[in-house]
């Protein structure tokens, strides 16, 4: 008698698998590197301020950052900020894991806040972008206190946190309906510019990818559905609600044509072995068909998140320029500041 074999239950099992080998690899990594010497921040002259709530602790326990600054920072400093939103499929990481690209920024001279928000599948969309508005707002409303200028805010991420990056920069230079959306725009700030690397810049039909590349690896297939199966699947927010707009931020820039504020400069960049390279592709076309700043780097052979392996040399050059995008941007906000000062 034959035996049957489900073949939905067969690739569940593949699936929960491979989930739980890449969630291990990932955490393993993480803390493995951060006992290396160099991972120290004062070892860069740096200081960190951990755990600081963002919004009301009381109501909302998990809203975290820490802050990444030089030493000896005070109020009133005004360094340039950056908020960053770890990645990690929505589903795993957190701002720990994420110490190498705080380090990056902070030793560049930034006031570096970077957020934990909930992960899903247990905490669904919209819970990541409900926490990453939040932390939007109260950076802008606390950045001084920790010797930075919120008028000098730039937001970054990578992966996941690379679609909240994109998600926040919509929703402060566009008026939109959603509640998270309006959050960011009523805080009257929009980043001078925004920095969303190796982004999957839409979370719905991840099919796409193979329809793009029909021979990607099951594994690799498996991995891009669960983020989509975990963020969206069991949403509160159903298709056609226009905050599905901050699910896929992409598809929003894409339908737009102008916006309340003027999309920032944005700086962006992916290797060609990462399966979400289409997306970055989609991204620099749609903020040039704006007629927006964009400088976008493909890095031939590189894989997902190359960058944080800051001992490659793509890794290295991927950060040299973008520091140097962002000191040119800051430059010149620098020099519109003081023209309208004189002006005055």
């Amino acid at each position: 008698m034959k035996r049957l074999i489900d073949p939905q239950a067969i690739e569940a099992l593949r699936r929960r698998a491979g989930a739980l080998f890449v969630d291990n690899v990932f955490h393993g990594l993480a803390t493995v590197t951060k006992l290396h010497p160099y991972s120290r921040p004062e070892r860069h002259g740096l200081e960190v301020i951990s755990d600081v709530s963002y919004g009301d602790s009381t109501r909302a326990p998990w809203r975290k950052l820490d802050v990444y600054r030089p030493r000896g920072s005070r109020p009133g400093d005004a360094r340039p900020v950056v908020l960053y939103l770890h990645g990690g499929g929505f589903r795993i990481l957190s701002k720990d894991t994420h110490w190498v690209m705080a380090l990056a920024f902070a030793r560049a001279g930034y006031v570096l806040f970077t957020v934990d928000y909930r992960l899903a599948p247990a905490h669904p969309f919209p819970a990541a972008i409900d926490d990453a508005s939040e932390a939007y707002r109260w950076v802008v409303e606390h950045a001084r206190s920790f010797g930075g200028d919120p008028a000098k805010l730039i937001v970054a991420g990578e992966s996941a946190g690379a679609n909240l990056t994109l998600a926040l920069t919509m929703a402060a230079t566009h008026e939109h309906p959603s509640e998270y959306a309006k959050r960011v725009f009523e805080t009257g700030v929009a980043p001078v510019a925004s920095a969303p690397m190796c982004g999957i810049f839409q979370v719905s039909d991840t099919r796409r990818f193979q329809r793009k590349k029909p021979k990607i690896h099951a594994f690799v297939a498996d991995r891009i559905h669960e983020v989509e199966h975990a963020y969206l699947d069991d949403s509160p927010i159903a298709e056609g609600d226009p905050t599905r707009d901050l699910a896929d931020p992409l598809v929003w820039l894409e339908r737009e044509r102008r916006s309340a504020r003027p999309l920032p400069p944005l700086f962006t960049a992916v290797g060609t072995k990462d399966p979400l390279v289409d997306d970055t592709r989609r991204l620099e076309r749609a903020w040039r068909a704006r007629e927006a700043r964009v400088e976008a780097h493909v890095f031939e052979g590189e894989v997902h998140a190359y960058h944080a392996f800051v001992w490659r040399r793509a890794a290295r050059e991927t950060w040299t320029k973008k520091h140097a995008f962002l000191r040119d941007v800051l430059a010149r906000v620098q020099r519109h500041a003081e023209s309208a000062r004189a002006e005055r």
